[in-house]
This record gives C-alpha cells, structure tokens and sequence, in this order.
C-alpha cells in the first residue's frame, strides 16, 4: 500500500524505519498526549514495525502509514479499520523538528481520501486529549465536527484527561472536497 501527494509518501513502516521511529517517539513532547511512554526504546520500534509492517492495511485492526519526506521518515498515521469494514479510526504522530510545515494535515487528508473515496467507508473517527490544540485544530480542519467531550476520562502518565471525540462522515467529506 502506498499513496502519495506533492510532497509526501504514504507507505509501510519497513524494519529500516526503527531507529528514526524510535527517536520521535521518544521525544517527550511527541509522546506526551499519546498512549505510549517516552522513551520509546529501539527494540519496541523494531518490534511495533516488525508487527505493523505485516499488517494488511484492507483487513480489519490497525495499519500504520510511515509519513516519507524526501527519503525521511517524518511521522506515521495509523488506521484503525473496524469489523464491519465500514468506519475506522484514525490516530497520527510528527517528529518535532517536522512540525509545522502541514505534513500532518497533509498525510490525514490523504489517508482520509483513499478511505472515503477508494474503500468506500462510510465514517472515520478520531479522539485526542483536550489538551492537544494542534491536534483539535488538524481534525477541524480537516472537517471533523467534535461530537463528544468525556471529562477526567483517562488516566494516562499519572493524571486524568478529558477526551476529546471526532467524526467525520463520508457525506461530508464529499461536501468538502467539491
């Protein structure tokens, strides 16, 4: 599975991405409204790759995207494709030192597309910390209408968190995208 745009190639974490994997998922600020703790050593990167690299990206679970740059590793998006084959989830991470320059909206909105327009799905859901700002800006931006905030609902690195819930049909996508 690979998609790309202008400037970004979306395509399967390979065992070669570990360490540049490992690194930005590492960095404290990357991880800290994530699931995973920071650091993020070598070894969970070589198996989280090992892992996700034979994951089949139209079979129900998760698929990781490894976001390129010019031959870099940038980021990834995830796509948590449900059972039904019909909705999934859709979760996403940038190096820091490649913030800032719409990589992520970029690859959400591409990933989005093959989603909508190629599988046919009819709904894509995100949640993230209230906390995030970036990541509730990327989501609205993209067209996603917040649907749901659940106070002090995860504990998660020794506090509780609000979550904040996302949806965006395929309806509107389209609406959108015209």
């Amino acid at each position: 599975m690979r998609l790309t745009t202008e400037r970004l190639v979306l395509r399967p974490l390979t065992a070669a991405d570990a360490p540049a994997f490992a690194a930005y998922r590492s960095d404290p600020e990357v991880a800290r409204y994530q699931g995973w703790e920071a650091p993020f050593s070598l070894a969970q990167a070589e198996e989280f790759v090992r892992d996700v690299g034979a994951a089949d990206p139209t079979a129900p679970g998760w698929y990781q995207f490894a976001i390129e740059v010019g031959g870099v590793l940038v980021g990834d998006v995830g796509v948590g494709l449900h059972e039904n084959g019909m909705q999934a989830d859709i979760g996403y991470t940038v190096a820091t030192a490649h913030q800032g320059h719409g990589y992520a909206t970029e690859a959400v909105r591409r990933v989005l597309a093959y989603l909508f327009e190629v599988r046919g799905l009819h709904r894509v859901s995100a949640e993230c910390d209230a906390r995030n700002v970036r990541s509730v800006r990327l989501l609205t931006r993209l067209g996603f209408r917040q649907e749901g905030h659940r106070v002090q609902h995860t504990w998660i690195k020794g506090e509780w968190t609000d979550d904040l819930l996302f949806g965006l049909l395929a309806a509107q996508w389209r609406a959108t995208a015209d």
